[in-house]
């Protein structure tokens, strides 16, 4: 893959992010306690390791001692934090030097495990993760009859003009 196809990549999960925190805000109204929960988990969680593996790429420790929060934070903390980190995933890779994608990085699971991945590696797993989670919350949404937000590549490329800059999409 070349460097734009991960800038890609993270257009691609903001926008579907937000489509999915649109479709759950929209049907906030409509869900059972047990649902808003199931669906916090799971936003909560592609967070956590969003967080997680961001940490990794800048270094820094994280303080989770799990892929998810100690407290299940609620929406209106929750989709505004999706969308910053969002957009941090899309300057981060629109701004990394060609030299620097393959470049491996050590850190440790949250398990304690030890690790190595390369930056290139890192952000193809925060997309396909966040991808694989973001079905399991359409799922949801879906049994209390709500549209779950548009999720596929190829939705994203029908929705966004290829032409306008990458940072403005």
């Amino acid at each position: 893959m070349t460097n734009d196809a991960y800038v890609q990549l993270m257009l691609h999960k903001r926008w579907a992010d937000q489509e999915l925190c649109s479709a759950i805000a929209d049907g906030l109204g409509r869900l059972d306690q047990s649902t808003d929960t199931y669906l916090r988990m799971i936003m909560d969680h592609i967070h956590s390791v969003d967080v997680i593996f961001q940490h990794h790429l800048t270094g820094r420790p994280h303080g989770y001692r799990a892929p998810r929060s100690d407290t299940l934070p609620d929406w209106d903390a929750l989709f505004p934090q999706i969308r910053r980190l969002d957009d941090w995933f899309c300057e981060y890779a629109w701004s990394l030097p060609s030299a620097a994608w393959h470049e491996p990085l050590d850190f440790t699971f949250t398990s304690g495990r030890p690790a190595r991945m390369r930056r290139d590696e890192i952000l193809l797993h925060v997309s396909v993760h966040g991808t694989y989670h973001r079905g399991n919350a359409g799922v949801l949404l879906q049994q209390k009859a709500l549209a779950p937000g548009r999720n596929s590549i190829t939705d994203y490329l029908e929705d966004i003009d290829p032409v306008l800059d990458a940072r403005t999409a």
